[in-house]
């Protein structure tokens, strides 16, 4: 959520920053409501004030004083009966719209609507120069037995897989690389809850827009992730955190769930746009000044893991209109995968600012009081796709998939390549 008060002491910077992600309109509207509703609090406060005096006085007046006494408290009480509702719908109205407006975007950010738009930071890696026809990620899974889309689509509908043998100690030996590589730089393992309630969503900017992405459990409130970095935002929701333990960082594995509305008809094959995929997820709580040297940092992290992993790749800085509302700036990183001949996203990485941080009520102490803190994350793997691209990038002529050699400490040595079946 962005401050008010900012917007209040310097309207035009936020009618620029926002008009930059097409939301520029809504600053007058904003203030327009804020001063509305501060008027009518403070009428509202001196009639509530008024209104208990007269109540005291009348039980220490005489009977004749009395009715004049009643009669201005009726007198105020009707004006209150008035004013009350409207302050409360001025409220309501002013929350819905600073609910729903986006973070605003960093000068380095480019301007766009799609991600045509992107700017390409780097490449790293050359993409294989196969001499036989490629096999996609889907032809190699059927011919190791190692991905069932067929009867995961009997069991679950559209957009669902089974991974079946070697293909799931891949997946552990994928967890346990990202993991071990950031617990050596100090990140804290976690195993968040994928169940949470409207308020972790909303802290983190998921709702109000997003709820046509999200899962959700009407009987019991409760609304399945589609990233950890809900819970993990939500683990500090109303602290107030020391300084001098800035920054905090967690590496959070979790399933998560994605209906992927509006996606009908894009990426239909297999498994790179799924419903359901997990991930380890990188969150950082930082001090405002340092939230741009740590976004560099957890962007280094991606490369370093995808690097040890040899997949040909390339960093994009994400243009406005591809942020997402929390997001101040976002560096994807994506793989080049041969079976479709391009690159494709394999993780994000993104700087919230304060956004998240004032929704959630997550503050440090600082010599002015508390201040909100500065929220970051980045995927270190999703795990489906980087299999995805291992599987596609390393394969040769008859099929066959050797593994990169940074998973063999946590493989079985018959899983260290994945061989068609007999």
């Amino acid at each position: 959520m962005l401050d008010l008060k900012a917007i209040r002491e310097d309207p035009d910077a936020y009618r620029a920053g926002l008009a930059r992600r097409g939301a520029g309109d809504r600053v007058d509207e904003v203030l327009r409501l804020d001063e509305e509703r501060r008027k009518l609090t403070t009428r509202v406060e001196e009639l509530r004030a008024e209104q208990n005096r007269a109540s005291k006085a009348i039980g220490a007046a005489t009977p004749e004083e009395r009715p004049q006494l009643i009669a201005e408290v009726k007198k105020v009480s009707d004006e209150l009966e008035e004013l009350e509702p409207r302050l409360e719908v001025a409220s309501d109205q002013l929350d819905a719209i600073l609910a729903e407006l986006p973070n605003l975007a960093f000068d380095d950010v480019p301007q766009g609507q799609s991600d045509d738009d992107n700017v390409e930071i780097k490449k790293v890696g050359d993409p294989p120069a196969f001499s036989f026809p490629v096999r996609d990620h889907v032809e190699l899974g059927e011919l190791h037995g190692t991905i069932d889309l067929e009867r995961a689509a009997r069991t679950s509908g559209s957009r669902f897989a089974y991974l079946m043998g070697p293909l799931v100690y891949a997946q552990w030996a994928l967890v346990r690389y990202a993991l071990d590589t950031l617990t050596a730089k100090g990140f804290t393992p976690v195993i968040p809850p994928v169940l949470v309630r409207e308020e972790a969503l909303y802290g983190t900017g998921f709702l109000p827009t997003g709820a046509e992405q999200i899962y959700a459990t009407r009987d019991d409130d409760l609304y399945l992730v589609g990233t950890s970095e809900v819970p993990l935002a939500a683990l500090h929701q109303e602290e107030i955190l020391d300084p001098d333990r800035l920054p905090l960082r967690y590496a959070g594995y979790s399933t998560c769930f994605r209906r992927e509305a509006g996606t009908y008809g894009k990426d239909t094959r297999g498994m790179f746009r799924v419903h359901q995929f997990d991930k380890v997820e990188m969150f950082s709580f930082t001090r405002p000044e340092d939230s741009r040297a740590e976004h560099d940092l957890l962007v280094g992290i991606e490369e370093q893991i995808v690097q040890g992993l040899g997949i040909p790749y390339r960093l994009v800085n994400v243009c406005t209109g591809e942020l997402g509302a929390p997001a101040a700036k976002k560096i994807d990183l994506e793989a080049w995968l041969p079976g479709q001949g391009k690159y494709r996203e394999l993780t994000s990485c993104s700087n919230c600012t304060d956004y998240q941080a004032r929704r959630l009520a997550a503050r440090f102490r600082t010599d002015r009081g508390t201040e909100p803190v500065h929220t970051l994350n980045g995927t270190a793997v999703a795990v489906g796709r980087t299999l995805i691209a291992i599987l596609e990038n390393f394969q040769l002529e008859d099929g066959t998939v050797p593994l990169p050699e940074v998973l063999d400490p946590y493989l079985p040595e018959e899983h260290r390549t994945l061989r068609p079946r007999d």
